[in-house]
């Protein structure tokens, strides 16, 4: 698996972010989507990762928005159907991590649903070392989402 900075708007990428946001407003009222659409994930301070296979086959993205100098979010985890269950998700998490530490930034928090579909995020950013935590940022108290975070080391110097 190769996981890289990609451009959102490569048409695989496309269609998987369309998708994603499709099943977030299938399990969550409209006001409690916080995904980002396409041209929201090609601005200045995002970093957006794609990951695929050996034949070039795309099996999941994710993205890091930072939301200040020593805080990022991470934002559009999504995994292709044919790639779940491979590792893709937590593959792409520890890269953006990376990410994060590279930019230097101290913590990096997120937004997920509450639902059973998010069950299995929910367990990946977990055993991620992620904790609960409030809402930050612009979030407000919703029903409909459960929040995450962790600090991030720094960067380890050879």
């Amino acid at each position: 698996m190769r996981i890289a900075p990609e451009d959102p708007a490569t048409p695989d990428i496309v269609a998987l972010l369309e998708e994603h946001l499709s099943d977030m407003h299938d399990t969550s009222p409209a006001e409690s989507v916080h995904a980002l659409d396409v041209e929201r994930l090609r601005r200045p301070g995002i970093t957006f990762l794609a990951a695929r296979d050996d034949a070039g086959v795309l099996l999941g993205v994710g993205a890091l928005a930072e939301l200040d100098p020593s805080h990022g979010e991470i934002k559009s985890m999504r995994t292709a159907g044919a790639a779940r269950g491979r590792g893709v998700a937590g593959a792409v998490l520890s890269a953006l991590l990376d990410a994060a530490r590279e930019r230097g930034l101290a913590r990096v928090s997120l937004e997920t649903g509450t639902h059973e579909f998010f069950a299995a995020a929910h367990r990946l950013y977990e055993r991620a070392g992620f904790a609960p935590t409030g809402p930050f940022a612009d979030y407000t108290e919703d029903p409909h989402s459960r929040y995450f975070t962790r600090e991030v080391g720094a960067v380890e110097q050879a």
